[in-house]
């Protein structure tokens, strides 16, 4: 037997008691709406309007809970804060998903914010495994697991649960959250997109035009620890990281690692602007600092720079 569409879930017959202030959630719908019809361009009303609401963009999270030992994830973008005192967030969940039956009063759920090098891990959660598969690694935080390397996290407790059309909406109260610096994933017009200020400039361009651009640099060494930038100094060089690991810091929190061939301070040097963020050398570092006055001059002698170097920014406000 087929279950009625126009049903609420089962799980919605818990009895649910409230930990929070009178009349909250209290406003249940004891009827489901009728279907009425919206007003759309369009054949087909549900693909015109997933159009609609695609146009707002949002961040892209992955779902979590634990259910037989094991972990269990969807991708959502569907995720909104609620409410600060008390901490409340919500999730909606399509009501064909598993996670909608995993789900429940009282069971916990997590919540990746994922950061925008994490695109093949919303796919694989979503269904749509990509040409190089991808790995998930998980923490555990209250008996929930979380996944490794997001920008955000949160476990909550579902302390309500609503119909809501083909979606289940859950109700979690916040028990656990951490954050770390980060560009976060993006998601709009049913494609990806990053946070501009993330992507590479100088290091997009062919080797043999960014060798123009660094044969005026000047090699420096670095101790370990050593602050090669701080947040606040002028964009006047462009450093190459030519052996060590450097850290990339804003208000003491990391925000990147960078390794042998790494550039930074790319934006900064390109519009002579304060830096934004600490860069910190871990063990001994030797660094390539170009001056601006020198990356200017390369780019003056050599127009096709920066014609190319147009075509890089292009391609940042195109894709990115």
């Amino acid at each position: 037997m087929q279950p009625d569409p126009q049903a609420p879930p089962r799980e919605f017959d818990f009895p649910i008691s409230s930990p929070f202030a009178e009349g909250l959630g209290q406003s249940f719908l004891d009827e489901i709406p009728e279907v009425e019809e919206v007003d759309l361009d369009g054949d087909d009303p549900v693909v015109e309007f997933r159009r609609t609401l695609g146009m707002f963009p949002t961040g892209v999270t992955i779902i979590t809970t634990q259910a037989g030992g094991q972990a269990h994830g969807m991708t959502a973008n569907a995720f909104m804060s609620v409410s600060l005192v008390p901490p409340l967030v919500l999730v909606s969940v399509d009501r064909r998903a598993k996670m909608n039956s995993l789900l429940h009063e009282g069971g916990r759920f997590g919540i990746s914010v994922l950061g925008d090098e994490q695109e093949a891990l919303s796919d694989h959660f979503a269904g749509r495994p990509g040409a190089e598969p991808a790995e998930a690694r998980f923490l555990l935080v209250r008996e929930t697991p979380l996944v490794e390397g997001a920008v955000a996290h949160l476990v909550a407790r579902v302390v309500r649960s609503y119909w809501g059309g083909d979606h289940s909406l859950f109700l979690g109260q916040v028990e656990y959250a951490r954050s770390r610096e980060g560009a976060p994933l993006l998601f709009h017009g049913g494609r990806y997109e990053h946070v501009l200020a993330g992507a590479p400039v100088f290091g997009a361009l062919p080797k043999e035009r960014l060798a123009l651009l660094l044969a005026s640099g000047v090699e420096r060494a670095y101790a370990d620890g050593e602050t090669i930038v701080r947040s606040g100094d002028p964009g006047d060089e462009l450093y190459v990281v030519l052996q060590g690991a450097v850290r990339i810091e804003r208000r003491g929190r990391l925000v990147a690692s960078l390794g042998e061939g790494d550039l930074f301070g790319e934006v900064a040097v390109l519009d002579g602007r304060p830096r934004s963020a600490d860069a910190v050398a871990e063990g001994s570092v030797r660094a390539l600092a170009v001056p601006r006055d020198a990356v200017r001059a390369a780019i003056e002698a050599e127009p096709q720079v920066a014609w190319e170097l147009l075509g890089v920014l292009a391609a940042r406000l195109r894709d990115a």
